[in-house]
């Protein structure tokens, strides 16, 4: 089993952005551009549009035109558009929009000034319709001919994607296509990132809902234009904060023409400018600026080991020895759920660890009886592991005078008759002195303390042997 989903991400330590001028924060206004795009019988669709317009709860009207909608689509293009348009010029903040290529295709006085403001237009797909249940090979010809389209009425290919209303294919379908900068069909993160497909790194910048004007028309969303500038400036500020601390970040805000254009809202979006005007470290700039910039300063490198892209072959020979002469652990460890997630020392540590957990006593006693006596015969004859040489080597225990060598004896002795295992210690944490105080403390232990304080070490020990293999 591989699981697809990346649930670890950047971690606690994310990159530093090194944005423009030091800046705390990356600030990336969109505007949705989707009047002429929605569903509409006249556009050739089954039904109405009820999606994001302010007859809430609106259902699709089959083979029906839903005049009150099409109406309020027809502000954002009319009136919308050009309020936004100014609020944006007046204050020389670049915009990307997401540009639906059948409303481009229809809205020939908006796509030339966006073009006269030198605005980003990146593709908001064919139509403004539901992905979810497409065919994979629909959806791939619309993405192409969404392209074809959007070059038309630009002049230019559109380097950015948003779908919106995707597939789980969208990502996959549009890395396909190729040609784009970076792809914002994702809500999982402050920073983009890179996404491996096909053996091809396709950048990712995700987008927002949070910050989105389209909770104007959802429950529980913004009942006024006082409440979308505090849920801006709260996120603006939580951000910038960040971004003092060392840690800058990115900060998307959705805008739709039909939406944040009514008067009332866009207040709190000219609210919100003005606020930010008070600030200097901000840097506020289109995605593909940012895709560029991230592309410069953070390039695709390749990890050096991928567990969960291995191969059972590569992995058992990569991680089978990680558990001393137990390679039952690792081979379990293959056939479990295995993800992203487990693509780091941490994460393919903690699934080997868990397979070690959940073995029988008995196996996980073998695994400890499995380890050699620290000091012992083994090591006289030369025959331990080349980790275990190296681990014991490195506390000085192959260089041990006679009267230490009979101690270690004597205790390895006494250990495994009260006990019935070896003692095992991570060596690498100790040195011989630690080593010989821990071994005469532990000694006194009853045996259910001493069997999970010797698993404990033997987790340990695992744990080192990963961080080894990817430090190479």
């Amino acid at each position: 089993m591989r699981y697809p989903r990346d649930l670890a991400g950047y971690g606690p330590n994310p990159p530093h952005a090194n944005w423009p001028g030091g800046a705390n924060i990356a600030i990336q206004f969109v505007l949705n551009y989707e009047e002429g795009g929605e569903n509409n019988i006249l556009h050739g669709d089954e039904a109405s549009e009820a999606f994001l317009a302010d007859v809430v709860g609106a259902a699709p009207w089959p083979g029906a035109r839903h005049w009150n909608i099409e109406s309020m689509y027809e502000y954002g293009a009319r009136v919308g558009f050009w309020r936004l348009h100014k609020l944006f010029t007046q204050n020389n903040l670049p915009v990307t929009v997401y540009g639906v290529a059948t409303a481009l295709m229809r809205a020939p006085q908006q796509v030339q000034a966006m073009l006269d403001a030198d605005w980003e237009i990146a593709s908001h797909g064919y139509k403004w319709v539901e992905h979810k249940d497409m065919e994979r090979q629909d959806e791939a010809a619309q993405i192409a001919e969404a392209v074809r389209l959007h070059t038309v009425a630009t002049g230019t290919r559109p380097l950015g994607w948003y779908t919106g209303r995707c597939s789980v294919n969208t990502v996959d379908l549009v890395s396909e296509q190729g040609g784009f900068a970076y792809v914002s069909d994702t809500y999982d993160d402050d920073l983009p990132y890179w996404r491996v497909h096909n053996a091809t790194p396709q950048l990712i910048i995700p987008y927002t809902l949070a910050n989105n004007d389209m909770r104007f028309v959802t429950a529980s969303g913004f009942a006024n234009g006082e409440e979308f500038f505090l849920a801006l400036k709260d996120s603006f500020d939580c951000l910038y904060r960040e971004g003092e601390e060392g840690s800058p970040k990115m900060m998307s805000i959705g805008l739709h023409c039909r939406l944040v254009g009514q008067p009332g809202r866009f207040e709190g979006l000219k609210r919100f400018v003005d606020y930010i005007k008070e600030f200097d470290k901000i840097w506020v700039a289109r995605r593909i600026d940012i895709a560029r910039h991230w592309a410069d300063h953070h390039p695709y490198q390749p990890p050096r080991i991928a567990p969960s892209q291995m191969d059972a072959e590569s992995f058992m020979a990569t991680f089978g020895g990680v558990f001393e002469h137990s390679p039952f652990i690792a081979q379990r460890a293959w056939e479990a759920e295995l993800g992203p997630a487990n693509d780091s020392p941490l994460g393919i540590h903690f699934a080997l660890r868990n397979q070690f957990r959940m073995a029988t006593d008995d196996e996980r006693l073998g695994v400890l009886n499995a380890h050699p006596d620290l000091a012992g015969k083994l090591a006289a004859a030369k025959r331990l592991t080349a980790d275990s040489t190296s681990e014991q080597a490195s506390a000085g225990l192959n260089a041990l005078t006679d009267e230490e060598r009979e101690t270690f004896t004597e205790l390895n002795i006494r250990y495994v008759e009260k006990f019935g295992f070896p003692f095992i210690i991570a060596v690498r944490d100790n040195t011989k002195a630690s080593i010989l105080e821990a071994f005469k403390t532990r000694i006194a232990n009853d045996r259910a303390t001493e069997f999970a304080t010797a698993c404990a070490q033997v987790e340990r020990i695992a744990r080192l042997r990963i961080e080894a293999l990817f430090a190479g």
